[in-house]
């Protein structure tokens, strides 16, 4: 399954419910997880984002998806990366000219 990066920004409202991120946390994972979607891990972090996650989507669609409904919800801005594993990058580098 392809794989993807999720940077997550706070929002105003995301920030004012703070205390309530763990939970919105583990339900977002189960609502992955409902789409068929494998979170492979999931961090607080310091600096210009304020979460990131790293899953494996069965489709652009999906992450898509999956982005649009977090969100809606208000908490946080999402920015999706697709990565390529080295093996992925390895072929496409192998097919230059």
């Amino acid at each position: 399954m392809p794989t993807y990066i999720g940077l997550y920004k706070l929002t105003d409202r995301g920030i004012k419910w703070v205390k309530d991120a763990p939970v919105r946390l583990k339900e977002a994972i189960e609502g992955a997880e409902a789409m068929g979607v494998k979170i492979i891990s999931a961090y607080a972090v310091m600096g210009e984002y304020d979460y990131v996650s790293i899953g494996e989507f069965p489709s652009e669609e999906a992450a898509m998806t999956y982005s649009m409904a977090l969100g809606s919800q208000g908490n946080v801005r999402v920015t999706t990366l697709r990565a390529f594993t080295k093996e992925e990058f390895a072929g496409m580098v192998s097919k230059l000219p």
